[in-house]
């Protein structure tokens, strides 16, 4: 099997661009390079990754070193990016 068969694509939402993105991972891809790539696609540059936080079945990831398949995200799995404190209204 390729490198590239052994890819599969995840579903992201980022809260913040309200915008989804594809992410196509290995399983050995940790959550963090996961959120970075998200991130990535939907702010472009700037952004600053310890912002943030991942959530997956509604719970959130507390350790962001796990891998997609220890995370139990297997293809087409929807996960969620959305800034870690609470931001004011203006």
């Amino acid at each position: 099997m390729t490198a590239l068969a052994q890819r599969y694509a995840v579903r992201v939402m980022v809260l913040d661009a309200w915008d989804h993105v594809t992410v196509h991972v290995a399983p050995e891809t940790t959550v963090a390079e996961l959120k970075r790539e998200a991130l990535a696609r939907a702010r472009g540059v700037g952004p600053d990754h310890d912002d943030y936080q991942v959530k997956f079945r509604g719970a959130l990831v507390t350790d962001e070193r796990l891998t997609v398949t220890a995370l139990g995200a297997g293809p087409n799995a929807a996960l969620i990016v959305l800034p870690a404190r609470r931001r004011p209204v203006k």
